[in-house]
């Protein structure tokens, strides 16, 4: 395996120049969706340059996917070159169909490999994958990228949460790969269906987790090494219609390691202008990715609708030289309150503070905005009660950290939909 991970920085630029050229050069010949977002210019040959060039985003790539079935024409090769067919959730839109060549599902076990390795398995472990098989890249994509480590590898998908308790109790496995919200839905199956059983006593050691946000919340996952006894790591970062997986977080810190810069050339830009921002500590924006190496799909300055913020580009007590950074929310859920953008995840890290709750919750919009008021749906903890002081509490606390006026509405415990897959938090009506 590659351990472009570990390349210092200045050989990383040197690599991702000399990758741009042979990329650029195929991408004006084969790709007719950039050629005519380009006005049939040839890119620019140096990466400092891509300023000048136009960004590309979600609603292109739908646009001419419905123009150009199935694969749109940004498809640059062809069709017999295509050995592998995944589709986006479509959680936010029509699903997306996903070509891969060999050498693209390669290159992606290999990246998001590296991912789960930084997070911390590798041979010897074994492995339970629960992230949906059914088309989703998150499956078996990312069941090849666990292989790449090692590892052995148990594809079991989602549902049967029954049988999966009973599947690590036999087997003796030791991590589990799944979303940050799963491991609630399968503690209740062990309370309620193996009496006498914790979820601790199934011997879990790693955690590894994608597909939702809400690991970067300290409560959360001080619950879930409490209850579980297993470390949790946030291991699986990627954008779908760029790159599987291509962020993981080592034992070191809880932020998320680039390690996918011999594949993958960042930028950051502001969501709102669409002007460039520096790629240094510190800095929020916009995520931007361009395909250094894929044959089917490339995607030159594609917007991923991701809001990060760089921590750290200096070398990690790991060893690693990949950049850090930390995914605030993404720019379709953020939600303007009195002009303060508010995302998701600060939302669950303020409740999380409150053992009254559940943790689950849901944000429901009425219009477009921007709004007076943050309405939120709370739920209950299993044998708590509903309290205008408890709801005032709550808002008084939501105002304190987030400086935004909400509007709390207490549920009843399990009113709220669990799910094995992503849980949606942002409802529009």
């Amino acid at each position: 395996m590659t351990q472009a991970d570990f390349l210092p920085l200045g050989d990383i630029a040197t690599l991702q120049a000399a990758l741009w050229r042979d990329q650029a050069a195929y991408v004006a010949h084969h790709s007719p969706f950039f050629q005519h977002l380009w006005n049939g210019k040839p890119p620019p040959a140096r990466l400092e340059a891509f300023p000048t060039l136009p960004l590309c985003d979600k609603s292109m790539l739908r646009a001419s996917q419905a123009a150009y079935p199935p694969f749109g024409h940004y498809l640059a090769a062809p069709n017999e070159k295509i050995v592998r067919l995944h589709r986006t959730s479509g959680t936010t839109g029509q699903a997306m169909n996903l070509a891969l060549s060999a050498d693209d599902a390669r290159l992606t076990a290999e990246v998001g490999g590296r991912a789960a390795r930084a997070s911390g398995l590798g041979p010897g472990q074994r492995v339970v994958h629960c992230l949906n098989y059914q088309l989703w890249m998150g499956g078996f994509t990312d069941h090849a990228a666990l292989e790449a480590t090692g590892a052995t590898v148990v594809p079991f998908g989602v549902g049967g949460s029954e049988l999966l308790v009973r599947t690590i109790r036999d087997i003796g496995i030791t991590a589990i790969s799944c979303t940050p919200s799963y491991p609630a839905v399968l503690e209740r199956v062990v309370i309620e269906r193996f009496p006498g059983l914790r979820p601790r006593d199934l011997g879990l050691k790693l955690g590894l987790f994608g597909g939702e946000a809400g690991l970067d919340d300290p409560n959360l996952r001080a619950r879930i090494e409490e209850v579980w006894g297993m470390k949790p790591r946030n291991a699986n970062y990627g954008v779908s219609d760029a790159f599987s997986n291509f962020a993981g977080q080592c034992e070191h810190q809880s932020d998320l390691h680039f390690v996918g810069l011999d594949a993958l050339y960042p930028e950051l830009i502001d969501a709102e202008s669409g002007e460039g921002r520096p790629w240094r500590t510190g800095e929020v924006g916009e995520l931007v990715l361009t395909h250094l190496r894929k044959d089917c799909q490339p995607l030159v300055r594609f917007r991923t609708g991701d809001i990060v913020a760089l921590t750290a580009t200096e070398p990690c007590a790991c060893g690693r030289t990949a950049p850090r950074l930390r995914v605030i929310g993404r720019s379709d859920d953020m939600v303007v309150v009195r002009g303060i953008n508010v995302f998701p995840t600060t939302i669950a890290a303020t409740l999380t503070g409150f053992h009254e709750l559940s943790g689950e919750y849901r944000i429901r919009l009425k219009g477009i905005g921007p709004y007076d008021r943050l309405p939120v749906e709370v739920e209950l903890a299993a044998g708590r009660e509903a309290s205008d002081a408890l709801a005032k509490t709550i808002e008084a606390t939501i105002r304190r950290d987030i400086r935004v006026t909400a509007a709390v509405t207490l549920l009843p415990p399990l009113s709220l939909p669990r799910t094995e897959g992503k849980t949606k938090r942002v409802f529009r009506e």
